[in-house]
């Protein structure tokens, strides 16, 4: 299988091309520091050629989920150290995924006196808050142009840390409808200043967020993710000739960064529009076609053969199967998800899959 032959990513060569997407799993606590169960879990998973980390959150006003992960203090920097000392004893390479939740959240989960967006526009529908209850979405506060600053701060300190820890890089999210993505979409985004108005204008603070983080630790150590025309959690982007254009100045801004990779979730991976896209990156890309089902065997070797992707980010195969790589490899049964454990507390669905060796007594 191609998808398992080496590919160099950035600083690194992977053993295969076989990417654990960033999935959300809310197992750390209260104090959002990443525990050895967290570190367990990625460990499992290190045959995979690159590990991504569940959304991390560089800043307390960021959390977007309780038992989500944090890196904004020194002490959840030290959980991720163990995170990276374990994968790493286990021959894997793994990133932090960078994420600031912006109006996906609520005050209640961020222990903070607001949360913010591009604009004042809240997304309709509740969020569940710490109690368990639901709660509608608030009205984000709309950030100036030095909360801006402060915001792309927090990135890159995050960074850093990420670094220090050991950890082999980070991913920018700027996807799945957070706040990055926020800005990039016409209805989430209605800023009248140099960060809105137009296609441009409103890729503008992804771009410079994605500069200052490659200026601290290193272009080769960091990856964009996009979800263009995912249309969630409120971020429509329906209009494909502003959706074009609007990731075209994306791309175009950061491709000259050099990049360690541009991760890509996108139902239709070899239409016109991720085509431009990966011709004007013109490194690494990392596709993820697991939209609407999860990515199967072979599409993911089809997407690679093809050359439609360098690489290929599976997310719920690897969650309920830590060898995936070798049931691939020998085309083995998998493991099917428990989509009742998929978030919670403990081991439960998480670090308790069978391994092949384990299958069968």
């Amino acid at each position: 299988m191609q998808l398992l032959t080496p590919v160099t990513v950035g600083l690194l060569e992977l053993p295969n091309r076989l990417v654990m997407a960033p999935m959300t799993r809310l197992r750390a606590g209260t104090d959002a520091v990443a525990t050895p169960l967290i570190a367990e879990y990625y460990a499992q998973r290190a045959t995979a050629g690159l590990l991504i980390t569940e959304g991390t959150f560089p800043s307390a006003e960021s959390k977007a989920y309780p038992g989500q992960p944090g890196i904004a203090s020194e002490e959840q920097a030290a959980g991720w150290a163990l995170v990276a000392d374990a994968v790493h004893a286990a021959g894997g390479h793994v990133f932090a995924q960078l994420m600031n939740g912006g109006r996906v959240s609520h005050p209640e989960i961020t222990g903070t006196a607001r949360i913010v967006a591009p604009s004042a526009i809240a997304i309709e529908g509740e969020v569940r808050v710490p109690d368990g209850s639901k709660k509608p979405y608030p009205v984000p506060h709309a950030l100036d142009g030095a909360e801006l600053e402060i915001v792309r701060d927090e990135f890159v300190l995050a960074a850093r840390r990420a670094i220090a820890a050991g950890l082999d890089g980070v991913e920018v999210h700027s996807a799945n409808g957070y706040l990055l993505h926020q800005f990039l979409s016409p209805a989430s985004n209605v800023r009248t200043d140099g960060y809105g108005g137009s296609p441009a204008a409103r890729a503008r603070f992804v771009i410079e967020v994605t500069r200052a983080v490659a200026a601290e630790v290193g272009a080769a150590r960091v990856g964009l993710r996009i979800s263009p025309e995912r249309n969630i959690q409120d971020v429509w982007e329906k209009d494909a000739a502003d959706v074009r254009a609007t990731y075209e100045a994306l791309v175009d801004g950061v491709a000259p960064l050099g990049l360690a990779y541009l991760s890509v979730l996108h139902p239709d991976l070899d239409g016109s529009l991720v085509r431009d896209l990966r011709r004007r990156f013109g490194g690494v890309v990392v596709a993820n076609s697991g939209v609407a089902s999860p990515t199967t065997r072979d599409e993911a070797e089809t997407l690679v053969s093809s050359g439609v992707a360098d690489a290929v980010a599976v997310g719920r195969a690897l969650i309920a199967n830590p060898d995936l790589v070798a049931r691939w490899r020998e085309g083995a049964d998998e493991n099917a998800v428990d989509q009742a454990s998929v978030y919670g507390p403990d081991a439960r669905g998480y670090t308790d899959y069978p391994a092949l060796t384990t299958v069968g007594g």
